[in-house]
């Protein structure tokens, strides 16, 4: 389980760095479109990850006369169903970026405006804020808990 989660980590991780041209404006067409393309393989191995748990969840079911078997098995699929679920989210979270994109909303910290960066966003292509504006947001959370 965990293991099938860190190949879809580490296929994600398997990309062409965007590498701008003299004079290309930043957000610049072919740097969406690489935006896009990005967060469309992303989206299809989450695709694909639900349904190897689905199919998983499907084949593995069994009805344990021990009370530890079951309790195990329905452990197992418990977490399953909570890492689909927060990818679940992710997939809408892409869906959203991908309209931002569509609709040159894309790039910019939603705080201070500024740029967030190419390197930045390779990394977290959902990303909406700066460093810096997400660096005080993560302290601020931090102080108060909330």
């Amino acid at each position: 389980m965990a293991n099938t989660s860190n190949q879809s980590r580490e296929r994600f991780t398997n990309f062409t760095p965007y590498e701008m041209k003299k004079g290309e404006d930043y957000m610049s067409a072919d740097m969406r479109e690489h935006f896009k393309e990005l967060l469309r393989q992303w989206k299809q191995e989450l695709m694909e990850e639900v349904d190897r748990t689905m199919h998983h969840m499907q084949e593995d079911a069994a009805n344990y006369a021990d009370p530890s078997d079951r309790a195990t098995q329905e452990e197992e699929f418990s977490l399953e169903l909570r890492t689909r679920d927060r990818e679940r989210k992710l997939i809408k979270k892409i869906d959203q970026t991908v309209d931002r994109i569509d609709k040159d909303d894309y790039g910019f910290c939603d705080q201070c405006g500024v740029e967030i960066g190419i390197r930045r966003l390779e990394a977290r292509p959902t990303a909406t804020l700066c460093i810096d504006c997400k660096t005080l947001a993560e302290i601020r959370e931090r102080q108060t808990g909330i």
